[in-house]
């Protein structure tokens, strides 16, 4: 089977290795003749962003670059890729990279022509509506990692640095209008980001299922996105140029983020007050946080997890997927605890509050509180 494809779903989707040379032909469909490619401190010296620049450059692009972006981006690195932006007379944003360079582009792209903080259009109730619309930017996003699933979404996450915590800024017309996902961009991760990013997807596929809310499609996708991280992840892992397995993980990232509409849930929860507080790798830090997670949802998820065991290839129902799930985690040398990952005397009170205001403690099928979240977070750290 060619593992090649145009799709429409949930947005337009160039797949397939190789496609990063129709880059020139995606900004176009977008409308944009100036981009500003979008990435992160640690792929702008990379061999595949230069050779993007490259292919952007012969197609009369520009080389326009902005990679001041932490890994889990925040205001000041938007502030500055507004000015960029603006400075540079472009009329477009290329998100290129993992989870931050996507998130931060798109906000770059959303920004550009508001009048109003960033804080104002945070995903609650309909404040998204305060945006000026018609002074979004159009967005083309190329994936580099196989995690996030940002590129198929229509928000991105951006810490406050003041407050540290973890905001989710939604708008539709967030969605990248075009999408380039190229497996062969994947294929130089190192094995710890290839684990922690699949896992992401893996944890937003787990989510989803969990979720407690009604949407069938949704929980279809997250089903189909489970199956293909567990057939893939290892083999992406053991052989980085495996191109088939770094092909269905990509796939997996953008079914996991597409599936999540239904409801994340007590693992983001979680993750996002640590990574804001402790800047750990967001991924990394849901898998670790996940076996805690499971025990906790165990009641209200066990059936469906029993029905959904056969088909993942694993014997014994929700304990069997339970058992599975930190098995996987230790075979790709993921701490079983976040402290491993250099926290040290955390501050499980304010990481209680943070978890309690974050957008995901609605969508788990058990009620969060301040003494569960406490509990959860004195298991994973």
């Amino acid at each position: 089977m060619s593992l090649l494809g145009n799709w429409s779903y949930p947005t337009a989707i160039k797949f397939g290795a190789g496609r990063i040379k129709e880059l020139p032909l995606a900004c176009a469909q977008a409308g944009i003749k100036r981009p500003l490619l979008v990435t992160d401190k640690g792929l702008a010296d990379l061999p595949i962003t230069k050779d993007t620049l490259d292919v952007m450059d012969g197609a009369g692009l520009g080389r326009g670059l902005f990679s001041d972006v932490d890994p889990n981006p925040n205001e000041t690195n938007l502030t500055a890729g507004v000015k960029a932006y603006k400075a540079g007379g472009h009329d477009g944003v290329i998100a290129f990279g993992g989870g931050s360079g996507l998130d931060l582009g798109k906000m770059v792209a959303f920004m550009a022509g508001q009048n109003r903080p960033v804080w104002d259009f945070e995903d609650i109730g309909d404040w998204w509506t305060r945006a000026d619309a018609d002074a979004i930017a159009p967005i083309v996003a190329v994936p580099t990692t196989a995690g996030t699933g940002s590129e198929v979404g229509r928000a991105s996450v951006i810490t406050n640095s003041e407050t540290h915590e973890k905001k989710i800024i939604f708008h539709p017309k967030v969605l990248p209008s075009v999408v380039i996902c190229d497996p062969e961009l994947t294929v130089g991760m190192p094995k710890f980001i290839t684990a922690g990013t699949g896992l992401d997807a893996f944890a937003h596929c787990v989510e989803a299922y969990s979720s407690p809310h009604y949407h069938p499609m949704s929980q279809g996708i997250a089903l189909e996105g489970m199956k293909l991280v567990i057939d893939n992840l290892p083999r992406a892992y053991a052989d980085g140029t495996d191109i088939e397995a770094r092909a269905n993980m990509m796939s997996a990232a953008a079914m996991g983020a597409t599936a999540f509409q239904k409801g994340l849930g007590a693992i983001h929860a979680l993750s996002h007050p640590i990574g804001a507080m402790y800047h750990t790798h967001h991924g990394t830090t849901n898998a670790i946080c996940m076996p805690a997670v499971l025990r906790l949802n165990a009641p209200a998820i066990m059936d469906r997890f029993d029905l959904a065991a056969g088909y993942l290839g694993i014997k014994g129902g929700f304990n069997g997927f339970q058992s599975f799930v930190q098995e996987f985690n230790d075979s790709m040398a993921i701490p079983r605890r976040v402290g491993e990952l250099g926290v040290t005397n955390p501050d499980i009170d304010t990481l209680v509050k943070g978890a309690l205001i974050d957008p995901s403690c609605g969508g788990n099928p058990i009620e969060l509180n301040k003494d569960n979240l406490t509990q959860l977070f004195h298991d994973v750290l």
